[in-house]
């Protein structure tokens, strides 16, 4: 049976501001426990070069990078399962981000929704549209669109807020693509429809802009006093309460088994006192918290535990991914050996013309002098993507070659000593610094071609 090949998740985490009650029922505790599922690839990072375009007070970049990588650590997830590292630990993110900017329309970029909503604020002031907009701003989506095709993530978990940026990635990626052979997967944006949203102390969402947040790492009495501030209505002990639409019994379902909530949601028919009922909501928070608390404390008290935890994932990641797909590419749009540059074809006189033609990938058949059959897969400047192995008779040479472009590249996977295989069947070898999912993404774009 052909193994399946693991999905790509790619997570990014802002390094700013205090994690709240809302944001650990809400992000953090599904992401790490989807972070657990069999057949997920995980990649986790801490998005600090995005933090320096609202934020440019280094002292509090870093200290906020320390606190946020504390408190995903505190909660549970596990550098050993997952991708953990800092987005500046990984310099082929600003490679690839120029590499991209080449090829993205700025038609696209300005109708990004955070640049437009400057621009908009701008014109109801009477200023001129660009006023206060920093190029960092007007290229956020960019750079987002190289965290996930670096690492070809399949899905990016977002807000609805977010989807644009998804969608502008895959339109980047697509472009490239074209351009010069596929080399990019195209991600999809997964946005959980049924996401926790927490209220806050006034009963709306939990947000730092409302100023109605319960900071997830709060001391013991801290947490208890704004527990007890939550508020209520003036309905007194003995008298039913409502559970829906209450914030204080939404704050405890979102921490409590069924079981416990089923109990609480008698208890508020049965008349309890609002103070007893928060004095169970704190103590039930409390006991989730209350571990997770103590490693935060304790990791904030050790930064250079995760220094050094956030470089290794780095430089793993960097050795094993990103530093080969970035040769790669710098191949694939003509960054390259020039002692090796072949001369110019016929036809070829005019470079301009020459690079406004989309690159194609073909296969290429032969027979070498041991009489055996092969086939390569080139991209179309004529880099090996994939080397054949040999084949008795040229039937058996098509036969699997119509097989793998039929393949969408799914069933391809890697075996011992870099040998590549479709399902159980022995194809060749990449050809240098091609990764498995860039054939892949070569092969989804032949078979859609072919399709179409």
């Amino acid at each position: 049976m052909t193994p399946t090949r693991p999905i790509r998740v790619l997570t990014g985490i802002t390094t700013s501001g205090t994690p709240h009650l809302g944001n650990y029922v809400g992000a953090i505790r599904p992401a790490i426990a989807a972070s657990r599922a069999t057949g997920v690839d995980s990649y986790f990072f801490l998005a600090d070069l995005h933090a320096l375009i609202k934020v440019q007070d280094p002292a509090r970049v870093q200290r906020s990078t320390l606190e946020i990588a504390a408190a995903w650590l505190a909660c549970g997830l596990e550098p050993g399962r997952v991708h953990f590292y800092r987005q500046s630990d990984v310099p082929e993110t600003n490679e690839l981000s120029w590499l991209l900017t080449c090829v993205a329309g700025k038609g696209l970029l300005n109708r990004a929704h955070a640049y437009k909503a400057a621009v908009d604020r701008n014109r109801a002031e009477g200023e001129d549209d660009d006023a206060g907009v920093s190029a960092g701003l007007f290229m956020y989506p960019v750079l987002m669109a190289a965290d996930i095709l670096l690492f070809n993530a399949h899905r990016v978990p977002v807000g609805r807020d977010q989807v644009q940026h998804i969608e502008m990635a895959r339109d980047i990626a697509q472009r490239f693509n074209h351009l010069y052979g596929a080399h990019f997967t195209l991600p999809e944006a997964a946005v959980d429809a049924q996401v926790a949203t927490l209220p806050g102390l006034d009963g709306r969402k939990m947000s730092k802009s409302y100023d109605n947040t319960i900071p997830l790492f709060a001391p013991r009495e801290t947490l208890r006093r704004l527990v007890f501030s939550i508020v209520t209505d003036s309905r007194p002990p003995g008298e039913a309460k409502d559970s829906e639409g209450s914030a204080l019994f939404q704050l405890y379902q979102a921490f409590a088994s069924v079981a416990e909530t089923q109990a609480m949601q008698a208890a508020f028919a049965s008349g309890i006192a609002w103070g007893d009922a928060k004095a169970q909501v704190f103590a039930r928070i409390d006991a989730e918290v209350a571990p997770l608390r103590a490693r935060y404390d304790a990791l904030v008290a050790d930064p250079a535990l995760i220094e050094r935890q956030l470089r290794e994932g780095a430089a793993r990641l960097r050795d094993e991914q990103a530093t080969p797909f970035l040769r790669s590419l710098r191949s694939a749009v003509g960054l390259r050996d020039l002692s090796a540059c072949p001369p110019a074809a016929d036809g070829d006189a005019d470079p301009a013309a020459a690079r406004s033609r989309p690159v194609a990938l073909q296969f290429k058949q032969y027979r070498e002098v041991d009489g055996r059959f092969h086939f390569k897969l080139l991209d179309g400047t004529g880099g090996v993507l994939l080397q054949g192995a040999g084949h008795e008779s040229a039937r058996d040479a098509g036969q699997l070659l119509a097989r793998l472009r039929t393949s969408g590249g799914q069933g391809l996977r890697e075996g011992d000593g870099g040998m590549l295989y479709l399902g159980d069947t022995l194809l060749g070898v990449a050809g240098e610094g091609i990764g498995v999912h860039v054939l892949q993404a070569a092969l989804a774009s032949l078979r859609d071609a072919d399709d179409g």
